[in-house]
């Protein structure tokens, strides 16, 4: 509409520039008349910010062109609608089932992008308000699904991943024809029953400590056994050490000790020649 404004603008301008004999009038109606062309010419110029993609849409008839970010150039009688094609995030609360029936209250996120190249047909057979439409409903309906086949425990241990991970590629499987890419869907917080949340606090409690006992146990079981190995070893010690003591050893060690306490410089008597072979020593120092 515009653009016929301007051309008709343009066109009476320069009819009018034809009629005008002063010179000062006609340098006025040149100068409308060059605006009213520039804007004309600006109809056909379509400016789609970074980050967006823009879909033709001339009388109803959605052309499959997408236009890119940056300058482009179109039919003056087309709308162009401007979709994002930037990671964007939803914040959603909601109350879904677990598989004991109980409610439990979720805050998750999705971080999802539309595909450029489905704009056309996401404006075409939903609209500009295709999350209200698709996303969101989905979103729900997936995510209750999923938690009503865990239990509520499952939230507070590893298998709140899982969880998470179900909730993603089933969401992707639904909305990914439709051209809208998940990315992630975090699990920002949860809020359970305070009874529920309070039994399964201890019933966590009482397997770590289960845990621990039985590395205690564990624990325990190696000292022992260390310690009946380390008493084996003595025992094979002492039991080599008496086999290789003999009468004839004990008496050549006693001769031994006999010659090195003759040859001391100590006052002392020695004896040789006790009841059992072995000498006797007599001490002389008061």
């Amino acid at each position: 509409m515009l653009f016929i404004i301007f051309v008709v603008l343009a066109a009476g301008a320069m009819v009018s520039l034809r009629s005008v004999r002063d010179k000062n009038s006609r340098t006025v109606s040149m100068a409308c008349a060059l605006a009213f062309v520039v804007g004309a010419v600006f109809q056909t110029v379509s400016i789609v910010p970074a980050g967006h993609v823009g879909v033709i849409d001339v009388f109803g008839k959605v052309s499959p062109r997408i236009l890119q970010s940056g300058i482009n150039f179109r039919n003056p009688f087309a709308k162009v609608v401007l979709f994002s094609v930037k990671t964007q995030e939803i914040k959603e609360l909601m109350n879904v089932p677990s598989q004991e029936g109980l409610t439990i209250s979720l805050e998750m996120s999705i971080l999802y992008h539309l595909s450029p190249e489905k704009a056309a047909d996401v404006y075409r057979t939903v609209g500009v308000n295709y999350l209200d439409v698709i996303l969101i409903p989905q979103f729900r309906s997936v995510a209750r699904s999923v938690t009503s086949s865990f239990e509520a425990k499952a939230l507070y241990t590893s298998e709140r991943e899982i969880l998470i991970e179900a909730i993603r590629q089933r969401l992707v499987g639904v909305v990914a024809e439709r051209g809208v890419n998940i990315e992630a869907t975090p699990l920002r917080s949860i809020k359970l029953p305070a009874r529920l949340t309070q039994a399964i606090e201890q019933k966590l409690e009482s397997e770590q400590e289960s845990q621990r006992m039985e590395f205690v146990l564990l624990k325990e079981q190696k000292e022992a056994e260390r310690k009946r190995i380390e008493a084996q070893g003595i025992a094979d010690f002492q039991l080599i050490v008496t086999k290789g003591i003999s009468e004839q050893l004990l008496k050549w060690k006693g001769i031994e000790a006999t010659e090195k306490l003759a040859s001391s410089n100590n006052t002392k008597i020695v004896i040789i020649g006790g009841a059992d072979g072995l000498p006797i020593i007599l001490n002389t120092e008061k």
